[in-house]
């Protein structure tokens, strides 16, 4: 019996790849590693490049802006004697004088000395030196100190500057708590009725009959 030629003859190899090609095919393996390493930054846990650390902070932003906002208020404040008849008068000439304009209502600044009263929720009134009897002046000592005033004193801390309203409203209460820190938590606020104090801070001017000050500065006699 005649064997088949197709059985006994061995299937054609594949002609084995040429040394010149492997060594393109090592020599761009290395490049795009070197490529991809040039790329890639290592990060240290906790390092300020840190995602994390990235992520707005409201206290670490209070922190910073508080001292600028402080000495801001301090030198734009006027005597409450000279600001209350004015503002009685014409409360947007007097914003317009002495004020920061904010969409809803300037803010003012003040330097006001007065005795006083009994607080509600840490805000106290005080019987003004040299403000009509008709202007209500009251400060808030916390514990929770509230509202945008310190953030919008200075005019140029803008929601464009902020991701979302949510980081825009984060960081006036992050100022705020700055704020106490600084300049309430080594006063006694619960133990101000009777005591004179002089007080310079900010309000947002929108019924000048009544004042609500959130201070930068308390001195207790």
């Amino acid at each position: 019996m005649t064997q088949s030629i197709a059985s006994t003859t061995p299937a054609p190899k594949a002609p084995a790849p040429s040394r010149r090609g492997l060594l393109i095919g090592v020599a761009i393996a290395v490049l795009l590693a070197g490529a991809i390493a040039f790329d890639t930054t290592v990060v240290q846990i906790g390092s300020e490049s840190d995602v994390r650390a990235q992520a707005f902070s409201p206290d670490t932003y209070g922190q910073t802006e508080f001292p600028r906002i402080q000495a801001f208020v301090k030198e734009k404040a006027v005597d409450a004697a000279t600001l209350a008849p004015e503002v009685l008068a014409d409360k947007n000439a007097a914003a317009t004088k002495y004020g920061t304009a904010s969409s809803t209502g300037a803010i003012m600044f003040v330097t006001v000395t007065g005795v006083a009263g009994e607080a509600k929720s840490g805000v106290y009134p005080l019987q003004a030196q040299g403000v009509p009897e008709d202007i209500t002046v009251r400060v808030q000592t916390g514990p929770a100190i509230n509202g945008t005033d310190l953030r919008d004193a200075p005019g140029d801390i803008a929601f464009g500057g902020f991701k979302n309203q949510i980081e825009y409203q984060d960081a006036g209460s992050g100022i705020n708590r700055a704020m106490k820190v600084a300049v309430l938590d080594g006063i006694d606020t619960s133990n101000l009725t009777g005591k004179t104090v002089t007080v310079t801070g900010a309000f947002r001017l929108i019924n000048p009959k009544n004042w609500m000050i959130t201070p930068v500065e308390v001195a207790v006699q």
